[in-house]
């Protein structure tokens, strides 16, 4: 059953109730409606009916854009969980639900091939001018002469800002393209044997390529600012698949418009869906709709993973998937 707000207790002294404030996919939904009463935050459209649902509701189903805070938390007296359907929760208050004893969730792993065979594409893509050939043929210009040359991937500096299990499984495409690696991080990896940089700064200033994969959040917020980019230099470029608060826009903007910089290859941005004027604009820009992980298979094993997560919790099993915070 799928509810906005119903107040049925018929149908609500059952089965669980979760909250969605996510346009989740139809496979998310059909799972979640088959096993949970579900209220649907985004057609709220009576305050009062959400109130009289509210003290019911013992999860929350949410996107990695999902904004979930201590208000919304708050007014949930019953909730018990949070399952994010994707890796990146920083738009979660962990720390209010922590406060409550509500656990979050999330899916890693299962998305780490598509992210990094994008992060690949979209440095492939702007080094080989892919979008921008596009259009030149499409607009009936190679008649009139050839692009620009482009640049050469293979055997080039990649450097990687963040060094997880997306960032790894980075490197190791890279390095089939004999790409000479290093990384910065919050710590050093000794296991991997890869060259660690202390600072974004130091890193882009040895980066023929930058590419940013590092959580977000308050502790990443516009960590590759005016400084690094102009470390990283004219020949440098930048791909960012990681989140669009991790880079400072409106420097990379200037910094793109300047000249400070080569190019950029972007699938998130600050303020998405909205994507600024200046960067649809340029020529040295790639630009992707945050598809990180927007494939069939990927999708439908995130959303599995996100509803094992609530299953395992009303069921008193192990949660599979809990995010470092509430481990």
């Amino acid at each position: 059953m799928s509810a906005t707000f119903s107040a049925n207790l018929s149908e609500t002294s059952i089965r669980p109730e979760v909250l969605a404030v996510a346009n989740l996919p139809p496979f998310l939904m059909d799972a979640l409606q088959a096993a949970f009463v579900v209220h649907q935050r985004l057609n709220e459209t009576d305050p009062a009916a959400f109130a009289v649902a509210a003290p019911r509701i013992r999860a929350i189903a949410a996107s990695g854009e999902s904004k979930v805070s201590a208000a919304l938390i708050d007014s949930l007296p019953a909730l018990e969980i949070i399952s994010v359907m994707g890796v990146g929760y920083d738009g979660v208050d962990v720390a209010a639900a922590k406060a409550r004893g509500v656990v979050v969730t999330h899916t890693p792993d299962v998305l780490n091939d598509d992210v990094a065979d994008l992060a690949m594409a979209l440095m492939l893509a702007l080094a080989r001018q892919v979008a921008r050939s596009d259009r030149f043929i499409r607009a009936g210009e190679w008649p009139n002469g050839p692009l620009p040359l482009g640049r050469k991937v293979s055997g080039a500096r990649l450097g990687i800002v963040g060094m997880g299990r997306i960032g790894q499984a980075i490197a190791h495409r890279a390095a089939a393209f004999g790409m000479r690696i290093a990384y910065t991080a919050r710590s050093a990896k000794p296991a991997l044997a890869l060259h660690y940089v202390a600072s974004p700064a130091e890193l882009a200033a040895q980066s023929d390529f930058l590419v940013l994969i590092t959580p977000g959040g308050a502790g990443t917020h516009k960590l590759v600012n005016a400084e690094v980019l102009k470390a990283l230099g004219p020949q440098g470029c930048v791909i960012n698949v990681a989140r669009g608060s991790v880079i400072d826009e409106a420097a990379l903007i200037e910094a793109l418009q300047a000249g400070t910089i080569a190019g950029a290859a972007l699938d998130v941005f600050e303020n998405e869906p909205n994507v600024p004027q200046a960067l649809r604009e340029l020529d040295n820009v790639v630009l992707t709709s945050h598809i990180g992980s927007a494939t069939g298979q990927t999708r439908r094993a995130m959303a599995d993973l996100a509803f094992a997560n609530l299953r395992s919790k009303f069921e008193g099993a192990p949660l599979p998937t809990p995010v470092p915070e509430c481990r």
